[in-house]
């Protein structure tokens, strides 16, 4: 098996090699043709809105798509597909006038229909979506996810053929970057129900409404590419004609291509880093996500004891994983919500100060060894025995390994890891088929509530089995409660935050950094840390 493998990847390499050797012979004229050569650490998982969960994907639907705002280079909400919003009943209604240029780029033209029809699809029960939540604050939106009422319900309707109406339960301060986010753009019905359940499974069973379409996706594979889309509405303001986008799992790949000048831009691993990050090009890149240690309760009975999960915490050297193992910029993280969440509306402090719970991210292996055996007192277990898995890329093989070597240091703990390909860790955690995983959760908007409601019940990213009641209380009076009551509001999503953390609900490790090297004849990128990382439709080569 070793053999056949080593073959494989040998033969790979060279064909790579190959095709990479004739794709630099072109660099110069593609530069002139406006051609980006982009990398990817993770494959495509799918190219329908409504069951995208990862950033890849939702990367490539926001390049091949569009919504009623775009974010503008300072990641501020600017009318896109709309040209004119009005908002009424307190703030809780709102009408949208759409462009009557703006086509799908098949042809047809984009309606408000298509808006109704996304948004309905989203929240039907039937097409289980995970994201569907990010819709509930929409009328009838959360009674129709969970079957109570019909998708026609919904709190969004054509009043005609350009002119949307959307109503919310509440006022919503953030909604506009909402409507920014690749969840909520228009969705063709008659594609959609065309492809059916093939639908954004490979290129040829997509339609884009946005900047570029795909291309070269079989749904597997690790190259793909965006072509610019003659039928946008803003077209004339694409410059790029082309982005071609390769994964690779290592970084020493990417790096190698773009020190070739066959890439226009890589991540960086920390050696990578150190080499670096004093040249011009180089960015840091430290994004509102963070990385975490999930113990499932579900399939391990030993994780249901708060003292076991706290030793598995403690027993984990935040500042040594960030500093001596990655070495690419992620810092220790100081709660499961990262900073640029926001800031106290009386103090201006940052959240994650306001809320931090020290006991729930510190290293103390003499107390983590303590907690363990007090727990296996409690619970009559002896030793815990579970497979920790993660992605195959080299940030997650090198966070799994370093993860190993701290816990099997505590008494009869016993870490085996298995690294898979990204595409498959997504469909194992979302179903909850694991005993130990790493996970990372990106924000959206920079508000906390986009990180605590991953832990609320009924929240369809909750798969590890921890509940806590006065966490859930704490959430629905934040939202629901006290919505127009900064303050108060604040105060708690702040206690959520430390009950999360004092219970143990997630163990959290790191606020991830995407350190990166861009060619500096690259211009008009611009990076998202608290949603969609980069938005290509205004890069350009000088």
């Amino acid at each position: 098996m070793k053999i056949s493998k080593k073959i494989l990847a040998t033969s790979t390499i060279i064909l790579s090699a190959i095709t990479l050797a004739a794709c630099g012979n072109q660099s110069a004229s593609q530069k002139k043709k406006q051609v980006l050569n982009w990398s990817e650490t993770t494959q495509l998982s799918t190219q329908d809105p409504s069951l995208a969960t990862d950033t890849t994907s939702f990367q490539a639907l926001l390049n091949t798509g569009d919504g009623l705002y775009r974010l503008d280079k300072n990641n501020k909400p600017q009318l896109s597909l709309a040209t004119k919003a009005k908002t009424s009943n307190n703030g809780k209604t709102y009408d949208f006038y759409l462009r009557k240029n703006a086509k799908w780029s098949n042809g047809d033209p984009i309606t408000a229909k298509d808006f109704v029809y996304s948004y309905r699809r989203t929240v039907n029960p039937a097409t289980k979506s995970q994201m569907a939540f990010y819709l509930y604050q929409i009328k009838n939106a959360q009674a129709i996810n969970n079957g109570k009422k019909q998708p026609s319900s919904l709190g969004a309707t054509a009043v005609s053929k350009y002119h949307l109406r959307v109503q919310l339960t509440r006022p919503l301060s953030y909604f506009k970057i909402l409507l920014a986010w690749p969840l909520f753009f228009p969705q063709n019905q008659k594609v959609v129900q065309k492809y059916g359940k093939l639908y954004g499974t490979q290129a040829k069973y997509t339609v884009s409404s946005g900047p570029f379409t795909l291309t070269k996706w079989n749904g597997n594979n690790k190259v793909w590419s965006l072509v610019k889309n003659k039928n946008y509405w803003d077209a004339k303001d694409v410059k790029l004609s082309k982005v071609n986008e390769q994964v690779s799992e290592s970084t020493t790949t990417s790096y190698n291509l773009f020190q070739a000048g066959k890439a226009d831009e890589t991540g960086l691993t920390g050696q990578q880093v150190a080499s670096n990050k004093n040249k011009v090009g180089y960015h840091a890149r430290l994004s509102s996500a963070i990385r975490r240690l999930e113990l499932n309760q579900n399939k391990v009975k030993a994780f249901k004891d708060l003292k076991i999960r706290q030793a598995f915490s403690y027993a984990i050297n935040r500042q040594q994983l960030a500093n001596n193992i990655l070495k690419d910029g992620s810092i220790p993280a100081k709660g499961f919500v990262p900073s640029g969440m926001g800031t106290n509306p009386k103090t201006g402090a940052q959240f994650e100060n306001d809320a931090y719970v020290k006991s729930g991210v510190s290293y103390n292996l003499k107390k983590a060894k303590t907690l363990l055996q007090e727990g296996y007192k409690e619970t009559g277990i002896k030793s815990i025995k579970v497979t920790l898995l993660a992605s195959d890329d080299d940030s997650s093989k090198q966070t799994a390994e370093f993860l190993q070597s701290q816990l099997d240091r505590l008494p009869n703990v016993n870490i085996s890891v298995q690294n898979i390909p990204f595409t498959q860790l997504i469909s194992r955690q979302t179903a909850g088929n694991y005993e130990i995983t790493i996970k990372n959760w990106q924000a959206v908007f920079g508000d906390p509530i986009n990180f605590l409601d991953v832990f609320q019940k009924g929240s369809s990213y909750l798969n590890n089995g921890w509940n806590n009641n006065q966490f859930n209380k704490l959430l629905d009076q934040s939202e629901n409660v006290y919505g127009n009551d900064p303050v108060k509001r604040w105060d708690k999503l702040v206690a959520a935050e430390k009950i999360l953390m004092k219970d143990q609900g997630t163990i959290p490790l790191i606020q991830v950094a995407h350190p990166q090297l861009l060619k500096t004849n690259v211009k008009g990128v611009s990076f998202n840390p608290t949603g969609v990382p980069y938005d290509f439709k205004n890069v350009y080569f000088n």
